[in-house]
């Protein structure tokens, strides 16, 4: 591999509790992500895979060892730096949406644009482009209620790719739908990735979602157990 990494960790580790009750997450992880690659995260509950993923969403701060991000030490950012890495660098996608229930889809994906001080008009055409790239222009109006599990995933992930993020992070999306929809959304993140060169991490428990993945990395008590190809995309 040549050039920097978009994602480094050099021995990271976090540990929760003292004593007895001391309970290491991470027991010293060290994984590279170059832009452009679709990673699986996958391990048993408690191997640390979340762990990882809040780390390189800067969502938590590792007890020793290093993050990098472009480059850039993140252990070295104050708390205003780490949220506008956050804002500028990374789009966030969850098991449970997050959508904000009396809003709309619209409105729901501008949110982001209005942290970043977005004009009213600019982010309103941001927002309609990134709904459109998911299938959902005629869903705009929709209130969550009023959408399928898929199409409410699909709202979360316009969210996430409006400010074109470098890098998109995906906890368990596909974990409350039907096999159907399961599928539908890991077909978009594929598309994501390929199309717009987007590079995702996404943890997951089923295999056949990580399959969609072109790299699988599976933790064990709190290290990576397996890092290895994950053979052909499912296109």
């Amino acid at each position: 591999m040549s050039g920097p990494a978009l994602v480094e960790l050099d021995n990271l580790t976090k540990v929760y509790g003292r004593g007895e009750s001391e309970v290491r997450a991470l027991a010293g992880v060290s994984l590279r992500i170059d832009a452009g690659e679709f990673v699986a995260v996958m391990g048993a509950s408690g191997s640390g895979k979340s762990t990882c993923l809040n780390m390189l969403g800067c969502l938590d701060t590792a007890s020793s060892g290093q993050y990098r991000f472009c480059g850039l030490d993140v252990g070295t950012l104050t708390i205003d730096q780490l949220a506008l890495l956050r804002r500028r660098y990374l789009g966030f996608v969850f098991q449970g949406y997050n959508l904000l229930a009396r809003t709309s889809a619209l409105e729901n994906v501008e949110l982001p644009m209005v942290y970043r001080g977005v004009p009213a008009a600019e982010r309103r055409q941001s927002a309609m482009r990134a709904l459109r790239d998911v299938g959902l222009g005629d869903r705009m109006d929709h209130v969550p209620s009023e959408l399928s599990g898929g199409q409410q995933q699909r709202v979360a992930i316009a969210r996430a790719i409006v400010t074109s993020p470098r890098m998109l992070l995906a906890d368990e999306p596909t974990g409350n739908l039907d096999s159907s929809r399961k599928v539908e959304i890991m077909k978009l993140l594929v598309a994501l990735n390929r199309e717009r060169k987007i590079t995702v991490v996404m943890v997951t428990h089923e295999p056949d979602m990580a399959a969609f993945a072109s790299r699988i990395v599976t933790f064990k008590d709190g290290l990576i157990e397996h890092d290895s190809a994950a053979g052909e995309v499912v296109a």
